[in-house]
């Protein structure tokens, strides 16, 4: 800060002269005290002056509605939401979210370094304050094929910037147990910089726990338990509570919640589709829903706010209260939250609900493999034949909103050759996972339970970790159709049927991400979901996003990769057969 604006600040505060903007007949949430108090609001500079009786130049009378602290998302994959930083800042923020801390590890396993680079010039000087965490694990482990790798010396200088917080979830528990170097020298160069680092502890043991806490992690957002997370607040972890589009956490973990242990709790989606976001919001989706599991509205949103800044040492920023950032938004009821005006630094960029502001990205450097990512030969129905020795069968049962999946062994059908026959009766369908970035010739084959799809095939290239083709479908044709449908838009959603393309979403950047506004990616996600259900797929989850996390080898149980069907207990591949 310059002399100058500290000097003004000092003089508003003390009331020599007059505030940028004051806010009056509101009521403020003191989330430091967890009530309500009234008072003048000074704001000068984007920052808040005082609290009290104050003069501005401006005057905004808030008529009786109360005032929050704007939410901070704690942990958020940009590239989920299929939009660029600059189309995600607009959905978020009339949903009064103004800060996120986000982990580009997606477009990071494309592209590596180039990838974190991209999202770090795409998200500056906008109304909206994006900072990043460095992917941790890229590729997430050694039983996949990435774009990229990722060592300790390619993040290292990534530290120097100001939005760089910290080392993001680190999945690879292996490699934090035994000390491996490489991890090791993650951890400590985070730890070099005063930097934070934040966990990914799915399905480990509270001695697990041990170790993560003695590595220097602090965080975790994979609790699916009330048990699990009570485990991670007692060994002094921060608990992040998790409502995305498929990991639907928060109604089981709300109850650990109590005035005790509240401010290490925060809200988080980690993973949330575009259509998600806009019809049930975003952090303010959690605080709504956590209100209606009977929490408290003013630790719901501490939660939100104060609680997540102070998680990643936002020193200025979750609370309205002098010195801190004049992000804030006023509204009029404490259960339903429904948001009217959002400010950004002082101004308002949201009002009735609509965005009234316009932001422009700067001029990027884009590179040739950010729009031209999927590469794979020409496939044939040959390459999708699965032999099988009996007639039963390893395979990946969907857990309906979840990221955890089950190993079930099951009778399945077999051609005269010992050939898999995919069943619809029995809801047992092909899953393929086809290495898309350095022409490996790789592809895994698997059988999904669950998905539900009654004909047809779909396949995108949003498969996490490694974001490899992913595909499902009742035919080997339709797949065949689907992959070249993918590579000719070079990476997105395609829904096929009958060897048509019903539907596509094209995905251009890193196969990832779309260039075009919101409101046109919205409209191709609502085409696709029109598609899937000619398709009979399931409507109690969503289909893209389910089994954008079937090849993900971190979470248990049984998951596939570009290298075959992997065992998330044993850490090991295994055979179809069972």
């Amino acid at each position: 800060m310059e002399g100058n604006q500290l000097k003004k600040r000092i003089s508003v505060a003390s009331k020599r002269e007059p505030a940028d903007t004051v806010i009056k007949n509101g009521k403020i949430i003191d989330v430091f005290n967890g009530e309500i108090i009234e008072g003048d609001l000074a704001i000068v500079d984007g920052y808040f002056a005082g609290i009290g009786d104050y003069e501005g130049n401006r005057v905004i009378d808030a008529k009786g509605s109360y005032i929050s602290p704007a939410f901070i998302e704690g942990h958020v994959h940009i590239e989920s939401s299929m939009v660029t930083p600059n189309e995600f800042a607009k959905v978020l923020l009339p949903h009064g979210v103004t800060t996120a801390i986000a982990d580009p590890h997606e477009i990071a396993n494309v592209l590596g370094a180039d990838g974190i680079q991209y999202m770090l010039d795409s998200s500056k000087n906008l109304p909206f304050d994006f900072f990043f965490m460095l992917p941790s694990c890229v590729p997430a482990t050694e039983f996949e094929n990435s774009g990229a790798t990722l060592h300790s010396a390619d993040l290292k200088p990534f530290y120097q910037q100001p939005r760089v917080l910290g080392l993001a979830e680190v999945m690879n528990f292996p490699a934090v147990l035994t000390a491996e170097d490489d991890m090791l020298n993650k951890i400590l160069t985070a730890k070099q910089f005063s930097k934070k680092i934040d966990g990914h502890a799915a399905g480990l043991s509270p001695n697990d726990l041990n170790v993560y806490m003695a590595a220097g992690i602090r965080t975790d957002h994979e609790s699916t338990t009330a048990a699990e997370a009570k485990e991670r607040l007692s060994r002094g972890m921060y608990l992040m509570i998790r409502e995305g589009t498929v990991a639907k956490d928060l109604k089981q973990l709300i109850p650990v919640v109590n005035e005790r242990n509240a401010r290490r709790c925060l809200f988080v989606t980690d993973d949330k589709h575009l259509d998600d976001l806009i019809q049930d919001g975003s952090i303010d989706h959690n605080v709504r829903l956590a209100i209606a599991s009977g929490l408290s509205s003013i630790i719901a949103i501490q939660m939100a706010t104060i609680n997540a800044a102070e998680c990643f040492g936002l020193e200025s920023k979750g609370a309205i209260a002098p010195g801190y950032k004049a992000d804030f938004f006023l509204f009029d009821d404490l259960e339903k939250i429904k948001i009217t005006t959002v400010f950004k630094e002082g101004r308002a960029v949201v009002e009735n609900g609509r965005l009234v502001i316009e932001s422009q990205n700067p001029t990027l450097v884009e590179t040739e493999r950010l729009r031209h990512s999927v590469r794979y030969r020409s496939l044939t129905e040959n390459d999708f034949q699965m032999p099988l020795k009996t007639n039963h069968a390893n395979i990946i049962e969907i857990t309906p909103n979840s990221l955890v999946t089950r190993h079930l062994i099951e009778k399945v059908d077999r051609s005269d050759l010992g050939l898999f026959q995919p069943s619809i009766t029995n809801d047992q369908l092909k899953l393929v996972v086809i290495e898309r970035h350095h022409l490996k010739n790789q592809i895994g084959l698997g059988i999904v339970k669950g998905l539900g799809l009654k004909s047809g095939a779909i396949a995108t290239t949003i498969a996490h970790d490694s974001h490899n083709l992913i595909m499902a479908g009742t035919t080997d044709f339709d797949m065949v159709v689907a992959a070249k449908a993918i590579k000719n838009i070079q990476g997105g959603l395609v829904v096929v049927n009958h060897g048509e393309v019903i539907a596509s979403l094209e995905l251009r950047i890193a196969g990832l991400m779309s260039d075009r506004p919101y409101q046109e990616v919205y409209e191709g996600l609502n085409e696709i979901n029109l598609a899937l259900k000619e398709l009979g797929a399931n409507n109690h989850f969503n289909p893209f996003l389910t089994i954008s996390f079937l090849s993900l080898p971190v979470i248990p149980e049984l998951k596939l990769t570009d290298k075959g069907l992997f065992q998330v207990s044993k850490f090991q591949h295994i055979d179809l057969d069972a």
